[in-house]
């Protein structure tokens, strides 16, 4: 049976001048992205919009991730996305229960007075006792990586928000023409 890896003297393996002509090429195609003016880092730009508990993680988790890959990342907060990055807020994020079809109860008992709360506690126990990274020390460990974070400078106006309220390092007043040039320059863009 094969592990996939192929073993010395196997000859499916590549010989000693395939593999330098690999690495003759690689170093070619880094040469051309050097002398186009680009160096070669591949770029993320992540758009958040929503502000739920649920919701928080993955931008997170996704632009840390990149980052440690060696992604030079930015991430637009807009809307409830915002809600992330406020400072307060962000220690209240909620799980809502009703029309997540992976919450453990029907939505007829979802929309009951207090399970919105009740689903939050349970999640914030979960993440606890799984030693999860909080929504905090994802924002910290992101911006100590480089993570650009920006947050919507029409937003911060609607929801009559302070710039003083956000983390340390956000990057307030962007607009959503920032954000698109942003997203035509990445090699990845996302919306979650």
């Amino acid at each position: 049976m094969s592990t996939g890896t192929p073993s010395p003297g196997d000859e499916t393996s590549p010989s000693r001048a395939e593999l330098e002509a690999r690495v003759e090429e690689l170093e070619e195609t880094i040469a051309d992205l050097e002398a186009e003016g680009g160096d070669g880092q591949p770029k993320m730009s992540i758009i958040a919009t929503k502000g739920t508990l649920d919701m928080a993680y993955p931008p997170l988790i996704l632009a840390s991730t990149a980052a440690a890959f060696g992604y030079e990342v930015t991430v637009f907060h807009t809307f409830w996305g915002l809600d992330i990055l406020h400072e307060e807020r962000s220690k209240s994020l909620k799980l809502s229960s009703v029309g997540n079809p992976n919450m453990p109860v029907p939505n007829a008992v979802a929309a009951l007075p207090g399970m919105d709360r009740m689903t939050t506690k349970m999640m914030e126990k979960r993440i606890a006792d799984n030693d999860t990274a909080t929504i905090k020390e994802l924002i910290d460990t992101s911006l100590d990586m480089g993570v650009e974070f920006q947050a919507c400078q029409m937003t911060i106006d609607l929801m009559d928000y302070d710039e003083d309220d956000f983390y340390d390092g956000v990057t307030t007043g962007v607009g959503a023409a920032t954000a698109i040039q942003d997203m035509a320059d990445a090699d990845i863009q996302l919306l979650v």
